[in-house]
């Protein structure tokens, strides 16, 4: 789903569609590197260009060698968290290094895309901690993209007594995943032994945007909440491309040769335009596969052994495309904290949004250079983003000036 915003130009126009118009390219907030000042006015001259990343790279870009690097360079934790009810188990997985001060935070709860994984945000929180050394980092994974849900046996609870290989629960909806957020965040808080939730921002990319704005919205994590970050998703041109998403799928590659040819595949194709963020978050996307995941014809359907294909099968979520990003422009907007919308292209929002931007309700930001994957094609600027909203909007530092009152009963003169 993250991919297919950046992939939808490419797909109209192998479906036959034609771009009725091409518009200016528009103000943006921030200039483009020389090194990418090529493409950045392709990049955010509309929804469509904004998106289109399929096309191949420059020699240059491709010429640094990827090297693989392991989660623990940009994290200090990697959790499993257990969650038990009546009728399901529930194992969560998720990154984290901690705040230096529970108490006072601040603490960045991170959500991915769909397709994607918490290594997503793995440079953004190692740039992150060094801006702010006082601050942690949690990044989530979703079901069926590292965390794993389970259903239990009708007859017994005791998951040793089970006899069958447990069924994963299919359901994708908005209100499940946000429960299986809230259920991961409470649960590392319980597992490190927090007395209750530091100061937090919630930061959401694609789907994962979908998600925290929900959670905003309902106040879930009032009054901890200090502000949600959405990154590159606004409701029309979300739902836009769901209508696009069977091609899409069917486009990309069913599997690979190596780790290393996925890595690769993402930074020519412009799926992930900076190389070390590849080599963090490509890994974390792929299990290695014996022909049983492919289907007869597929590119490595005979090899079997030796090949890795995708660990998230999206076209298990299908049901619930449409029901990830209807609403969301109006519950980001009551959305019960500091707003910050990023983009990578200006023309994304819509009218509901135009109106609260223009309002004052929420913050924009334009990074012409990034792609759909903002957070990892400039990690560093993103962190420096995250780092400056939060301080912008802690008021757990503000110093109030005492109450007449009080100076009165203590007896000095007002």
């Amino acid at each position: 789903m993250s991919d297919l915003l950046r992939a939808l130009p490419k797909i109209k126009e192998q479906d036959g569609l034609t771009e009725t118009r091409r518009r200016p390219p528009p103000h943006v907030l921030t200039n483009p590197s020389e090194d990418d000042a090529s493409s950045s006015s392709g990049s955010s001259a509309s929804t469509a260009d904004s998106i289109d990343t399929l096309r191949p790279s420059s020699p240059g870009r491709t010429s640094k060698t990827a090297q693989i690097v392991p989660w623990s360079n940009y994290f200090a934790q990697e959790l499993y968290i257990t969650s038990i009810t009546p009728d399901q188990h529930a194992t969560y997985h998720v990154y984290l290094t901690p705040p230096r001060n529970p108490s006072k935070g601040p603490l960045f709860i991170c959500h991915h895309g769909a397709g994607a994984s918490g290594m997503s945000f793995a440079r953004f929180a190692g740039f992150l901690k060094h801006i702010m050394p006082e601050a942690g980092v949690l990044s989530l994974e979703a079901r069926e993209h590292g965390s794993h849900v389970v259903k239990l046996p009708t007859s017994s609870n005791d998951l040793t007594d089970l006899t069958t290989t447990p069924t994963e629960i299919l359901d994708f909806s908005i209100e499940t995943l946000a429960t299986d957020t809230l259920s991961m965040i409470h649960g590392t808080m319980q597992k490190c032994g927090w007395p209750h939730l530091p100061p937090c921002v919630l930061i959401g990319h694609s789907l994962g945007g979908a998600i925290v704005t929900h959670i905003a919205a309902s106040g879930a994590l009032s009054p901890h909440l200090v502000g949600f970050q959405v990154l590159d998703v606004v409701e029309g041109a979300a739902i836009e491309a769901l209508a696009h998403m069977r091609t899409y799928l069917a486009a990309r590659p069913a599997s690979f040769a190596s780790v290393q040819a996925a890595v690769e595949w993402h930074v020519r194709s412009r799926t992930v335009r900076d190389v070390e963020s590849a080599s963090a978050s490509v890994p974390s996307l792929l299990v290695r596969c014996d022909g049983d995941g492919l289907d007869d014809g597929e590119e490595g359907a005979k090899e079997g052994e030796g090949r890795w294909r995708w660990k998230t099968d999206l076209r298990r979520t299908e049901a619930w495309w449409q029901d990830w990003f209807t609403g969301m422009s109006a519950k980001f907007l009551r959305g019960k904290a500091a707003k910050s919308l990023v983009l990578a292209g200006t023309d994304r929002l819509d009218r509901e949004l135009m109106v609260g931007q223009m309002q004052g309700k929420f913050q924009l930001t334009v990074i012409p250079e990034a792609g759909h994957f903002v957070h990892e094609d400039v990690p560093e600027r993103m962190a420096q983003l995250s780092a400056e909203f939060f301080r912008r909007n802690d008021r757990s530092a503000m110093v109030l000036p005492p109450k007449v009152a009080d100076l009165i009963a203590q007896g000095k003169k007002v």
